[in-house]
């Protein structure tokens, strides 16, 4: 379901005029903290007003300053995730998952309870109260909530910031779930470039209350131009891949995709599995000839897409395996040594222990 978002609004001395649209899936709004992303979620969710706008979830239209249109936050089933998990202290688990159902309205088809509590684990929780649960448990619960209310579109406002890392990871493996077994369209808001790359079909790349970019997300990934957005430390390229191999005795998977072949560490897929893998640009190197007698086993034979603009003492360089782009930060000098040019062959050297568990999402 195609949502359309065009609005133009302020919020105190902040300005947001944003325009941007998605196909189902999950779409991430990506951005620094106070680029205007939750602002954003508040207006399809209809906590704000815009100044003037269109926002529409396929035929639903939210609201149209135009035609003077505006449907209540109530009307709207969007379900919204925030930050905290914002439970009830004095209502159980199964206090608070009911709760949602409260939000949707007659003759509603949202999933049942069991289908609910069984997607996202949570029949030993059931008897608890919040204060009992870890982080990762509340947000488990919010999340359930949040589909027993029948939403249309959920909203999630970066669910994972006050996650440690492990609680991080188990979040993610629920929201690819939802992704992929419920099939509910997503606007997921995250300033991680790891969230992003692991869950997101849509990226739209939020500066300064504007969409500076918006569409596939391996496609922008791989863009030099969109560096200073997508931080220049994390910057990288994603590979959409399919397990080919599993090779038990060394714990290590061969990955094929449009270019080549991937050899990473510690995949939980299983043969035939799609996967989409992030290759940082720190983890690339670069030679004009495959090396005999190294450790690397990825060598991918490629061609020269792009060279970047100098940052200092390093460039970003863009190459095109077939129809996959991975981006290599190597020195200047590294550049002019080897004499790299747009349209020059080169191999491409990613190191298999690069791409830990952390990279490595379900496509």
């Amino acid at each position: 379901m195609r949502l359309d978002f065009d609005a133009d609004a302020k919020f105190g001395a902040f300005a947001l005029s944003m325009r941007f649209a998605s196909d189902a899936g999950i779409t991430a709004l990506f951005g620094k903290s106070g680029a205007g992303k939750t602002s954003a979620l508040n207006l399809i969710a209809g906590l704000a007003r815009p100044d003037r706008g269109r926002i529409a979830l396929g035929e639903r239209v939210f609201c149209d300053t135009a035609a003077g249109t505006w449907l209540a936050p109530q009307r709207r089933r969007v379900g919204y995730v925030f930050q905290d998990a914002r439970l009830f202290p004095h209502l159980s688990v199964r206090g608070n998952l009911l709760y949602g159902r409260c939000f949707a309205g007659r003759g509603a088809r949202g999933p049942a309870l069991e289908s609910v509590v069984s997607l996202l684990a949570l029949a030993r929780l059931l008897q608890r109260r919040p204060r009992e649960l870890s982080g990762g448990e509340k947000q488990r619960v919010a999340i359930g909530r949040a589909l027993l209310a029948d939403p249309r579109l959920l909203v999630m406002d970066e669910p994972l910031s006050s996650l440690d890392a492990a609680h991080k990871g188990e979040i993610l493996h629920y929201i690819e779930r939802l992704r992929d077994e419920v099939r509910v369209p997503i606007v997921y808001v995250s300033h991680s470039i790891d969230e992003v790359v692991r869950l997101a079909d849509t990226l739209v790349v939020v500066s300064e209350g504007k969409a500076i970019a918006s569409g596939d997300v391996t496609a922008l990934a791989a863009r030099l131009d969109l560096r200073p957005f997508l931080g220049r430390f994390e910057a990288g390229a994603v590979i959409e891949a399919t397990v080919a191999e599993q090779d038990l005795a060394h714990g290590i998977a061969r990955l094929r995709f449009d270019g080549g072949e991937l050899y990473a560490p510690d995949v939980e897929a299983l043969a035939g599995e799609r996967l989409r893998v992030r290759i940082r640009a720190r983890d690339v190197s670069l030679a004009l000839s495959a090396p005999r007698d190294a450790s690397f086993l990825n060598v991918l034979p490629g061609v020269v897409a792009a060279i970047g603009e100098a940052k200092g003492a390093s460039v970003d360089v863009s190459v095109s395996l077939g129809r996959t782009l991975v981006v290599a930060r190597i020195t200047g000098k590294s550049v002019a040594t080897l004499g790299l040019s747009p349209g020059k062959p080169v191999f491409a050297l990613v190191k298999s222990v690069a791409i830990d568990r952390h990279s490595v999402g379900y496509a």
